[in-house]
């Protein structure tokens, strides 16, 4: 069967020449050209690898990534952006890329990767029970929680608190949205309720070597874990 390999990128004619790269690896090419309809395509579709520009229209492809890992997509995914200093390449290995090239790139380079890319393999991450995100695996029948292996005890709200960071993966969740969606109150109760339970959980989850739960000032969450270590090959 033939290898397919999704492209997310908006520039026409560097959106062409990957296509080039891609069939001449004798793989099959699938082209969008934003942010969202490329999510949904890697959600919908059996890649192998996905290369993701960062700047689409839509939103910036890293902060995309948790959203396709935790649609289902085993794909490895190679962000191929004009965003090429270090710590842009950082941000985006340590967000759960497979790999970054920076533009503008060689022909070569570009099919080496996508060569070791492809030789890797995919990466278990989510199937119908499991939403994992490197080292921390969240198991929706058993309603369970691990990272690396080991098992982290969260009560129940916890745990529906958790999956819904899961399923929201990457993007800012603010206060209103937990009250809503994880205690079914459409209402502040103007209390510190969702302060209190988050606070507890980010404590479990970084005791057992996970941080991903972050902050962001004035809005609300991030849920966003490292990928496992070695990830990066």
């Amino acid at each position: 069967m033939t290898d397919r390999i999704l492209i997310i990128e908006d520039d026409p004619d560097i959106a062409a020449a990957v296509t080039a790269e891609v069939e001449a690896l004798g793989c099959a090419a699938t082209h969008r050209d934003t942010l969202e309809a490329g999510i949904d395509e890697a959600v919908a579709g059996d890649y192998r690898v996905i290369v993701l520009d960062r700047m689409l229209p839509g939103g910036d492809g890293v902060e995309g990534m948790a959203r396709i890992r935790a649609g289902g997509s085993r794909a490895m995914i190679l962000i191929l952006s004009a965003l090429g200093r270090a710590a842009n390449r950082v941000e985006g290995l340590e967000k759960g890329a497979d790999d970054y090239l920076p533009k503008p790139f060689e022909a070569e380079e570009l099919r080496a990767r996508l060569r070791a890319l492809l030789r890797r393999g995919t990466v278990q991450v989510a199937d119908n029970d499991l939403l994992a995100f490197g080292d921390l695996e969240i198991r929706l029948k058993a309603r369970t929680v691990h990272v690396k292996r080991t098992h982290v005890a969260v009560s129940p709200k916890e745990f529906e608190l958790i999956t819904y960071f899961a399923r929201n993966a990457g993007q800012v969740v603010t206060r209103m949205q937990l009250l809503e969606n994880v205690w079914n109150l459409h209402f502040d109760p103007g209390t510190n309720v969702v302060d209190v339970h988050v606070g507890r959980l980010r404590r479990k989850l970084e005791e057992a070597g996970s941080p991903a739960i972050q902050t962001s000032r004035g809005e609300g969450y991030i849920f966003a874990p490292l990928p496992a270590a070695g990830a990066q090959g």
